[in-house]
């Protein structure tokens, strides 16, 4: 299944967050498709497994009547050390494309939440070994669970937290107990 493509509809309602079929929505309703689609290819510089689109930081695009771009992206937190990045590697990926007008705002309100994040995005981190965030209903993690996440190496719940900070400050560190692997949780929030 196409989800970049996919129209929202009430057999998915159950099956994604409202926040995601909202995101989904308004790229799909765009005026500019073939920029969104363009963008598709901008990495997270910390997680290059998702594009900013999958990680649900790229918000919005809106082409003003002049043919300024504008871009709107979020961070995943306040003070986001890798966001300079990214506005420099979508600023690249326009410029390449002939877009010589574009503005990149950053927008902290509303605040990123990982229901923003695609279904493909969370697959793509359980693929990169990145245990997904939590469903909604599982919220519990903040701080993260001491255990029982499962690991993305070998699909065992049989797992122990080891910092509440991973890699980065929205993961938090596990060890799996029967593959003996550690591995990133993505922090829900």
């Amino acid at each position: 299944m196409n989800l970049h493509a996919m129209k929202p509809s009430t057999q998915h309602i159950d099956m994604f967050p409202a926040a995601w079929l909202e995101r989904q929505q308004r790229r799909a309703q765009s005026d500019v498709p073939e920029v969104w689609d363009m963008l598709d290819q901008v990495k997270d510089p910390e997680v290059p497994a998702l594009s900013l689109w999958d990680l649900g930081v790229l918000c919005d695009i809106e082409k003003k009547a002049d043919g300024k771009l504008i871009v709107t992206i979020t961070p995943t937190y306040s003070g986001c050390p890798a966001m300079e990045a990214m506005r420099q590697d979508i600023d690249k990926v326009l410029h390449q494309a002939g877009f010589v007008e574009c503005e990149i705002k950053t927008q902290l309100s509303p605040a990123w939440s990982t229901d923003w994040m695609s279904p493909q995005g969370k697959e793509q981190l359980r693929a990169f070994g990145i245990a997904p965030p939590m469903p909604c209903t599982h919220r519990h993690d903040l701080p993260a669970p001491e255990g029982g996440m499962a690991c993305p190496h070998c699909q065992s719940e049989n797992t122990q937290l080891v910092s509440e900070f991973g890699s980065t400050a929205c993961k938090a560190l596990y060890k799996c107990q029967d593959c003996y692997e550690p591995f990133d949780y993505f922090k829900a929030i």
